[in-house]
């Protein structure tokens, strides 16, 4: 009986040629992300914010000799989206992978968070993905090769960590159904989407444009005595994932929701 041949090791998780954004990329799991695709060789571009950081990022991932940029940007304005994807494209030729990452988690509990608040966390967690999703996809369905779509999700979308995080939780059940869907929605065009649930990581801060809060402080203490591992992960237990997902390893997966989170879930 005749067999397909196997492809090696390496040139599955080679991703040369191929670029990559990482929305929120200039710390904590993004950078954790963005390290582990630059080291494989793909085009990374970090889109973020914080143009300081981002680009102390992307000076870091080239003193390794690997190719990064970064563009500011908003990943809740459409503008700034646009500019973003037609940027990758401007500096690399192409657009093969995208991991929506960036997100914030405020700790308010319901009944004492405004309507502003609300409605940041669900652009900046929810509407940004759907901004970057379209633009990106529509790049990869022209390019015709196919594609790879990974959305950070997080544990909350299966199970609450703590009062405070409805809306956080809100957006990322909301992302976990759009990942399903759009799974869907993009098979056809050999686009994969897929989720990565991160436990309790170890970050720079919660993202919401304030340090970290003894509420946060209380939730990260819990969450570590729960954990069977016995330890909170590090932006590169989510890099290493990522890698996987991106690569032509996990090229018979789509809709589906990889869960690290040193098996807290468990308890």
């Amino acid at each position: 009986m005749n067999k397909t041949p196997l492809i090696s090791l390496t040139q599955l998780i080679n991703l040369s040629s191929r670029t990559a954004i990482v929305t929120g990329g200039a710390l904590g799991i993004s950078y954790g992300i963005a390290y582990r695709l630059a080291e494989a060789g793909a085009n990374v571009v970090i889109a973020d914010l914080d143009e300081e950081k981002g680009i102390s990022a992307v000076n870091d991932l080239q003193k390794n000799g690997w190719k990064a940029s970064f563009i500011r940007t908003d990943v809740s304005n459409e503008g700034d989206v646009k500019s973003a994807t037609d940027f990758a494209v401007k500096t690399y030729g192409t657009i093969d992978i995208l991991i929506n990452n960036a997100g914030i988690y405020p700790i308010i509990p319901v009944m004492a968070m405004k309507l502003e608040m609300f409605e940041k966390i669900i652009a900046v967690n929810l509407k940004s993905v759907f901004l970057f999703t379209k633009a990106v996809a529509e790049v990869m369905i022209k390019q015709g090769r196919g594609g790879k779509i990974i959305n950070i999700t997080s544990i909350d979308a299966l199970h609450p960590s703590g009062v405070g995080l409805a809306v956080y939780d809100a957006s990322k059940h909301g992302l976990w159904g759009f990942t399903k869907n759009t799974a869907l929605e993009l098979a056809p065009h050999n686009i994969q989407v897929n989720a990565l649930a991160p436990g309790s990581i170890s970050t720079p801060g919660s993202g919401s444009d304030r340090p970290v809060t003894p509420e946060l402080e209380a939730i990260t203490k819990r969450f570590a005595e729960r954990i069977p591992m016995k330890r909170i992960g590090e932006p590169d237990d989510i890099g290493k994932v990522a890698l996987f997902l991106s690569s032509d390893l996990s090229n018979y997966m789509t809709g589906s929701q990889v869960v690290v989170d040193g098996g807290v879930l468990l308890s």
